[in-house]
């Protein structure tokens, strides 16, 4: 369920129409961990196993190879879910035993951290094993848009599609938050156990230093964008061995960093 119909008043001149619109939805996910609460976040409902998964993967809580193991979850007709995970001690990632905070919106980058050592970028840089035909690009950002339903429906909704290094279609997600659909398309890749195909990453949406993050946590080495990028996404993707590439469209593109990823 990521859509919901609510009666609005629509507006022209001096005409006015009642009409059933279509909403994306955007509702809380309680995670609880071994029975003790650990965070809320906000999401689009729907595909909640590979969000879940990839969000604890992405923020250093679970890096196991198994799929995550949900005691209980509990679903309310409006979107607001309650789960609960069993993690064992040995797999709770660094993250975790230092309790450092989630994310608990759906839009925030740095929220949630709680100190500047929390978004240090100084990690081991990825070394490129696919180089992007930039031609490909609208191809590609194509198949991304007509598998954008929701957006359809509401023109609310971000996606995120990852190709592997042939242009292969892996997974889509849509979602209210941009770092919300990365983190589904990550998670269905671990699901899956494809995790190391993946080699493109293109999001609908602007890029921050968080989503450069994810990426970098799922080896992924080329990220394009519709929209724009920020400064730190461009600083991280620098660091990190990262290409990132922003206003993709209508034939155009900006490269920000490590343009040596390009064919």
């Amino acid at each position: 369920m990521q859509t919901s119909i609510y009666k609005s008043l629509k507006k022209q001149n001096e005409n006015s129409i009642e009409i059933d619109d279509y909403l994306v939805i955007e509702a809380p996910i309680e995670i609880s961990i071994n029975n003790e609460p650990f965070t809320m976040v906000m999401r689009t409902p729907g595909n909640d196993v590979h969000f879940l998964r990839g969000l604890l993967f992405a923020e250093d809580i679970y890096k196991g190879n198994q799929p995550l193991t949900i005691i209980s979850i509990e679903t309310k007709t409006n979107g607001f879910t309650k789960v609960n995970i069993n993690i064992s001690e040995t797999e709770l990632g660094g993250a975790y035993l230092n309790k450092r905070s989630l994310l608990s919106v759906s839009s925030c980058g740095i929220c949630g951290k709680q100190e500047l050592n929390d978004i240090n970028p100084s990690k081991k840089r990825l070394k490129s094993t696919a180089l992007l035909d930039i031609d490909k690009l609208p191809e590609m950002f194509e198949v991304m848009r007509e598998k954008q339903h929701t957006f359809d429906l509401t023109g609310g909704s971000h996606a995120a599609v990852i190709f592997d290094k042939f242009y292969n279609f892996l997974c889509l997600f849509e979602d209210i938050g941009r770092h919300n659909a990365v983190d589904k398309c990550i998670g269905k890749l671990l699901n899956t156990n494809k995790i190391s195909d993946a080699s493109f990453l293109l999001v609908s949406g602007r890029v921050s230093y968080e989503i450069i993050s994810k990426a970098f946590f799922a080896k992924i080495t080329t990220i394009v964008a519709v929209s724009a990028c920020s400064s730190l996404a461009v600083d991280y993707a620098k660091e990190l061995g990262i290409c990132l590439i922003g206003f993709s469209r209508n034939g155009k593109a900006t490269v920000y960093a490590n343009p040596q990823h390009i064919l």
